[in-house]
């Protein structure tokens, strides 16, 4: 297996994430759509799709999306992937490493939402999004117990709160959630916010509070569909929690394990020692990585019927 050079991986990327920052509050140089396209390319350029893959775009009743498709899928498996990016950054054409990886070693053909992004469209435009393609797919005639969502970051929230919104909205539940790296309350009041900052220099705390003063609009930092450690949870299926043991994130990580717990959710929290914001985009190079996308197909796998489906 080949290595990476993991500290230099996330000096880029926290490079790439602030150019991202600066266009987006129209600082610096460039535009935000240039910066935007810079965060793909570096996407695209350090995880690309495994070999195999056929990506097709579609559209889910108005939010355009694209799918990951493995030669070898089971029928009628489905994974929802929400990309991160702070909700400011981020597309499916970016993700197709760590998206493709998952459609292979799940067997499933894997929807990624092309979710609007701040600020052109501010909270809850993103989770809104989430839950349309989520019921579009419902509508192709897909079964809910034969789908599992996951996202990571920004998506690693949404993989929880628009669950939450779908079910308020009266939509069945999928087989199961699995949330990467949540960015799950951004008051950021957990202990780590403080104690883990700059050891992972992709995410910081300012970094995290400037994008969520763009994402938010006028809304509190403690609107549950934002941070759904403040959430209700009931009724949500079961959820896996993956966290680095050097991220910011970590305390808050477990702040929603304990929200969903509390709610009577069937939880898992795994947390990852000494690893870093997403350390799953580095499978094929980190041993640790494939460990982890490993992890989270055995629980989607877990929760989905062995075999197709209608």
């Amino acid at each position: 297996m080949t290595t990476i050079d993991v500290p230099a991986f996330y000096r880029q990327w926290a490079m790439h994430s602030g150019g991202v920052f600066d266009a987006a509050t129209g600082k610096g140089h460039g535009t935000l759509e240039e910066a935007r396209l810079a965060y793909r390319r570096f996407f695209q350029h350090t995880f690309p799709a495994p070999d195999g893959l056929i990506f097709d775009p579609v559209d889910a009743d108005g939010v355009a999306a694209e799918y990951a498709n493995p030669v070898d899928a089971i029928a009628g498996r489905h994974l929802v992937y929400l990309h991160g990016g702070a909700y400011i950054a981020g597309d499916p054409q970016g993700y197709r490493g760590l998206a493709g990886h998952l459609a292979e070693r799940l067997r499933a053909r894997v929807l990624v939402p092309d979710y609007r992004l701040a600020p052109e469209a501010v909270f809850p435009a993103a989770v809104d999004d989430a839950v349309t393609a989520y019921r579009w797919l419902l509508a192709q005639g897909v079964a809910p117990g034969n789908v599992v969502f996951a996202g990571d970051s920004a998506g690693g929230a949404m993989a929880v709160s628009a669950l939450v919104a779908a079910r308020d909205r009266g939509l069945p539940m999928p087989a199961a959630s699995i949330a990467v790296s949540p960015w799950a309350n951004l008051e950021h009041t957990g202990a780590t916010m403080s104690t883990l900052d700059g050891i992972d220099p992709s995410v910081s705390r300012e970094g995290l509070r400037r994008a969520a003063d763009i994402f938010l609009g006028n809304a509190p930092r403690n609107s549950p569909l934002a941070s759904p450690v403040f959430a209700d949870t009931r009724g949500l299926p079961p959820v896996l929690i993956q966290i680095g043991g050097h991220e910011v994130m970590l305390s808050d990580a477990v702040g929603l394990a304990a929200r969903l717990a509390e709610d009577a959710v069937a939880t898992r929290l795994d947390v990852a020692p000494g690893r870093g914001h997403v350390w799953h985009l580095l499978a094929g190079h980190l041993p640790a990585a494939d460990k982890a996308i490993a992890d989270a197909v055995a629980f989607a796998e877990e929760h989905l019927p062995a075999g197709p489906t209608g």
